[in-house]
């Protein structure tokens, strides 16, 4: 079975394109393709409109658009299908989220008279995210470009290059037009210069792997089961790995071994359970056992961990806000958590890493949480069961967020200097100030804030919560301590230093002049700025100007 997702911006032909696909391969009864032809709602300028075929919603027929995902099945004689028809508008990116997790294969439409949307690199974005290795990419209406070769070409090259840099990595490239039919189900002859596959064709043949079960066990536990006081056994859904009577087992957070006595099933026995097969087990010995914990193989346990860093997609409209309280829930297991930091926000238009403070709807952001408990996961490249969590406002109980764990934060510092790493010639210098840059992820800087003395401490309170290294210097603390001992001690340390005291012009340009001559990373007098009267949205305005202080992250931090 291929489970696959249609994805792209509003209005390239998604709904048009199943509602074709399912038509076409005989997979719609007749009273469902009469009820469609006798619609008052028809878009589409011919006798069927194939959207209406998936689009349900009275809401969706009236606006034309897709609102909630649409789950079709449907087979062929060599292979059977699930289809998740997912909104393309921005505002419904949460809709499109929920239907590509489970997918194998994502379908992402191209208008060919519009070319690559934000809307497209956003879904692109959330495919490689969700690890979803086959990408379609079906450039659509081509018979409103003539079936131009060189436009599809054209596109297929944009294509290609937005996958490159997202690390997409197989994907093909396929000219539509879902309203004709043309490459579709049947080959066109609209298009003779393209000799590649239909897109069913493809979809029949694309190789899709599923080695959940021979992965290492993970084993969460749902409920407990205990109807007299013979019996008591574990029950819940295999993330992962494959599970036979007599395995020995490693209960988590206990770290206590066990080994499977039996595995039950309604009225006997099974040999084996494997992902994601519900099961029900018990276990030889006696141990502490309860719902949220986790049974995994003892020879390659999860992360242990409170502190973690994962890729978010937001979808409430009130942005995430750092220090604020969320509910993580993970698997089975519920854990108050707060976000510590944003690593970096990606920008839809560019795909570049860029500077954030806050989360807005829709915004893919690399977020650093702290848990109140631990839990137990695998980055989301090993495991997408056990990768992966939501997060829930605590007043409101709505979703407001999907995350895909990149790594343990907990585990990163730990560069263990009991390894061969002695001979490393890293190991034999002093460490540098550039290192403690990338350590702290910022450069040095020197703020003049001396016309703004409340807003240096909003400023410094915000850089201290975004993970700078930062000190606010006000009153005599500025003039006492000689500028150039403190700036080069700044430099070396990479602090970012707020000087909030009044001083007089020939003190500011020493000053300069130091950092200047320190290589600091960026010297910002607030008085030479128009910035708003009120400090909170000044102090927006003046970390869009720190931005430049901020250094990208590496990719191998997050990959």
């Amino acid at each position: 079975m291929l489970r696959f997702t249609t994805a792209g911006s509003v209005d390239d032909g998604k709904s048009t394109l199943i509602g074709r696909l399912l038509h076409d391969s005989k997979a719609i009864y007749e009273d469902q393709l009469a009820s469609v032809r006798s619609s008052r709602f028809n878009r589409s300028g011919g006798p069927i409109d194939f959207a209406l075929l998936t689009d349900g919603l009275r809401a969706e027929r009236e606006q034309g658009i897709t609102i909630d995902v649409a789950y079709r099945y449907f087979e062929t004689p060599l292979r059977k299908f699930i289809i998740a028809d997912t909104p393309g508008h921005e505002q419904y990116t949460r809709n499109m989220v929920t239907g590509a997790s489970t997918a194998d294969l994502a379908v992402i439409l191209v208008d060919a008279t519009r070319g690559l949307q934000a809307q497209t690199h956003r879904h692109a974005y959330i495919a490689s995210l969700l690890g979803i290795a086959n990408v379609v990419a079906a450039i659509n209406k081509m018979d409103l470009v003539d079936y131009s070769e060189e436009v599809f070409y054209r596109l297929q090259e944009e294509f290609l290059a937005v996958s490159r840099q997202l690390g997409i990595e197989r994907v093909v490239s396929i000219p539509i037009s879902a309203l004709a039919g043309d490459n579709v189900v049947n080959r066109t002859e609209r298009m003779p210069w393209y000799e590649g596959p239909t897109l069913l064709r493809h979809l029949e043949t694309v190789a899709v792997r599923s080695d959940a079960g021979h992965q290492a066990v993970r084993f969460p536990v749902q409920y407990v089961l205990r109807p007299d006081a013979t019996f008591r056994g574990f029950a819940g859904q295999l993330a992962s790995g494959t599970i036979r009577a007599g395995d020995v087992l490693l209960a988590l957070p206990s770290n206590q071994r066990t080994r499977v006595r039996a595995l039950v099933g309604y009225e006997s026995e099974c040999g084996q359970a494997f992902a994601p097969m519900p099961a029900t087990l018990t276990l030889e010995e006696e141990i502490d056992l309860s719902r949220g914990d986790m049974l995994v193989s003892p020879d390659s346990p999860p992360h242990v961990s409170s502190r973690i860093e994962a890729m978010v997609v937001w979808l409430d409209a009130k942005p995430l806000t750092l220090g604020q309280n969320y509910l993580i829930k993970h698997n089975v297991r519920n854990s108050r958590a707060k976000a510590t930091k944003i690593g970096f926000r990606v920008n839809m238009q560019t795909l570049e890493r860029e500077f954030a403070l806050e989360l807005r709807m829709n915004d893919i952001a690399a977020v650093e949480f702290e848990a109140a408990s631990p839990l137990f996961f695998d980055p989301y490249t090993h495991n997408r069961v056990t990768g992966s969590f939501i997060l829930i406002d605590p007043l409101s109980n709505a979703t407001v967020g999907a995350a895909m764990i990149q790594g343990d934060l907990a585990a990163r510092p730990g560069e263990s200097i009991a390894s061969d790493s002695a001979t490393d010639a890293a190991w034999n210098r002093p460490v540098a100030a550039e290192d403690r840059y990338e350590r702290l992820g910022h450069l040095p800087a020197l703020i003049f804030a001396d016309t703004r003395p409340e807003l240096s401490v909003y400023l410094e309170r915000a850089l201290f919560a975004q993970g700078f290294q930062v000190l606010n210097l006000s009153g005599a603390e500025a003039t006492t301590h000689d500028p150039q001992t403190l700036l080069g001690l700044a430099s070396s340390l990479g602090l970012v230093v707020i000087l909030s005291a009044s001083v007089d012009s020939g003190r500011k340009v020493q000053w300069r002049r130091i950092a200047a001559d320190q290589r600091f990373g960026l010297v910002l007098d607030l008085a030479a700025h128009n910035l708003p009267a009120d400090d909170q949205e000044a102090l927006a305005a003046v970390l869009t100007l720190l931005a430049p202080v901020r250094l990208q992250p590496k990719r191998d931090q997050i990959d």
